[in-house]
């Protein structure tokens, strides 16, 4: 940098620049100041949020409702989401933002603190646009959680609803951006909350003639495809998150629970004989064309290869099942690892379709009954090499 040699002159020059700029700055904060910040929930309803979807009024009240149940899923303030959803857009109407725009929220907070609103509910008015882009800050409060969910999910299914998914390059919406926000709030804020029942409840506010309901299922897969990129950008395998997403697991949380659990699996030295076996398994199953046994009857256990991953394999899923039950996926994992030997095993001294059709049945019965157990978690018979 240049280093100046008249610092007052630059000084002065500032001055008259900036010094206008406050003084419209006080002039708009004393007139704001003059009406509460609920007063403009009126206005709201002369500003059009989508012509398909409203005023923003008509968002205002959706999102109130569904920040309400989000509160009532996540044990925190349930008026106090409601309260701070529908005062959530008011400075929009302000003259400061009007005239500051990058102010939205920031004044939304002033002005709920000058009304005496609770210093939460004011806190989430600024909160709810958090994040507002890759890498940014989270909100700090349930309540600034609970609107900023609200708000995101509101527009992506009613945007979806009327046919403006993002296309290639064009998100006019931002909607992929809304979706990592609501990925990130629920994963990194530890919110184990069931996203396709959000989605739900979210559809069910919007008028009937809409069909909002049958955008849910888009929506969410929508979302889990921006999950996938979540994870890429922090160097997950994509196998390890294909593996997971086999399972369709509903809450965001419990999907990141696994994702680890499987990447760190990967990485001990059972995981690419176990990951084998399941790939075989998968493919045995594939061929059976009637209803898969699951069942096994110890009378028909006729090898000891096959007893002893029997035995095995009723031990561990004891030990194992409750862990996974707890979204303790990782210690689960571990206790499962040592299948390892007794599978391998099994595969080389088995003939998995034996001529005695009863037997063959227990064999694939067992072969069923340690897939399932692995699918308690993720499909391991995607993971690659």
């Amino acid at each position: 940098n240049l280093e100046s040699q008249d610092p007052a002159q630059v000084r002065a020059g500032n001055e008259r620049v900036i010094r206008p700029r406050f003084s419209d700055a006080e002039f708009f904060w004393k007139q704001d100041r003059k009406q509460p910040l609920a007063a403009h929930m009126e206005t709201l309803k002369h500003v059009v949020f989508q012509q398909r979807l409203g005023s923003l009024a008509d968002k205002s009240t959706r999102v109130a409702r569904l920040a309400r149940f989000i509160a009532e899923q996540g044990h925190s303030n349930i008026d106090w989401a409601e309260r701070a959803a529908r005062l959530a857009k008011c400075d929009l109407m302000t003259q400061m933002v009007q005239e500051f725009p990058e102010l939205q929220g920031v004044m939304g907070r002033y002005y709920a603190l000058h009304d005496q609103e609770a210093p939460e509910v004011a806190q989430a008015l600024e909160e709810h646009y958090l994040p507002r882009f890759a890498g940014d800050r989270l909100p700090a409060t349930a309540t600034g959680r609970n609107v900023a969910l609200a708000d995101r999910l509101d527009t992506l299914i009613g945007i979806f609803a009327i046919g403006q998914a993002p296309s290639g390059a064009k998100d006019p919406f931002a909607l992929r951006r809304a979706t990592l926000g609501v990925l990130r709030i629920l994963i990194e804020g530890k919110l184990d909350l069931d996203l396709r029942t959000l989605l739900e409840h979210t559809a069910a506010n919007f008028d009937v003639a809409l069909h909002a309901k049958s955008a849910v299922e888009t929506v969410f897969d929508f979302m889990m495809d921006r999950l996938r990129g979540y994870y890429l950008d922090q160097g997950i395998h994509p196998d390890t998150f294909e593996a997971v997403l086999e399972c369709r697991p509903a809450r965001p949380l419990d999907f990141d629970r696994r994702v680890r659990a499987v990447g760190a699996f990967r990485e001990l030295p059972e995981a690419a004989s176990l990951a084998a076996a399941n790939k075989r398994i998968r493919n045995i199953l594939r061929k059976i064309d009637t209803v898969l046994p699951f069942e096994v009857r110890l009378d028909l256990l006729t090898e000891e290869a096959e007893q002893a991953l029997a035995g095995r394999l009723a031990e561990l899923s004891s030990e194992a099942i409750p862990l996974m039950e707890a979204g303790l996926y990782g210690e689960a994992l571990n206790r499962l690892a040592s299948l390892r030997e007794p599978v391998d095993t099994f595969f080389d001294q088995v003939l998995v379709m034996a001529g005695d059709t009863a037997v063959r049945d227990n064999r694939i019965a067992l072969l069923n009954e340690l897939s399932s157990l692995f699918l308690r978690v993720a499909d391991f018979s995607r993971l690659q090499d």
